[in-house]
């Protein structure tokens, strides 16, 4: 639930800095999205080097792929530097549509953890589907926006 709330608060605070501290730049949704998914990744990606939470993001990982220590630093690797590509204008929308696709791809070894009770379990599947849903829309608005 954590993303999820640095999502939506950093969101919220630099929309209102952008409307009321007269920051052009974040004086837009999507301008104010990307700089709360860029928060939103980096603390996620925290989670890919720092135990407890590392062990468990292993044992997300299918069984079919080798090497699962090797996936969960990749993943990591590239939230950050998702979070990075968003914050450069040239290539926010580029870093959006990586970020979506790595959600898409990786929501499987959620579903798997969920039916298995494996890894992190910070709420039930139906509620991380519906989160998941909000990450995508956040990464669409940068995209379309």
């Amino acid at each position: 639930m954590a993303p999820l709330l640095v999502l939506a608060v950093i969101t919220v605070i630099a929309r209102l800095a952008g409307r009321l501290g007269g920051i052009a730049w974040l004086d837009s949704w999507p301008h104010a999205v990307t700089l709360g998914l860029a928060a939103m990744f980096l603390l996620t990606a925290t989670a890919h080097f720092a135990e407890p939470r590392r062990s468990a993001l292993v044992a997300m990982v299918p069984p079919r792929l080798p090497n699962p220590g090797a996936w969960v630093t990749l993943t990591g690797v590239l939230e950050i530097a998702g979070a990075v590509g968003l914050l450069i204008p040239a290539t926010s929308k580029l870093a959006a549509i990586g970020l979506a696709l790595m959600l898409l791809a990786m929501f499987p070894a959620n579903i798997r953890a969920a039916r298995a009770d494996l890894g992190i379990k910070t709420m039930p599947l139906p509620v991380r589907t519906l989160v998941q849903g909000v990450f995508l829309g956040a990464v669409a608005l940068v995209v379309l926006g």
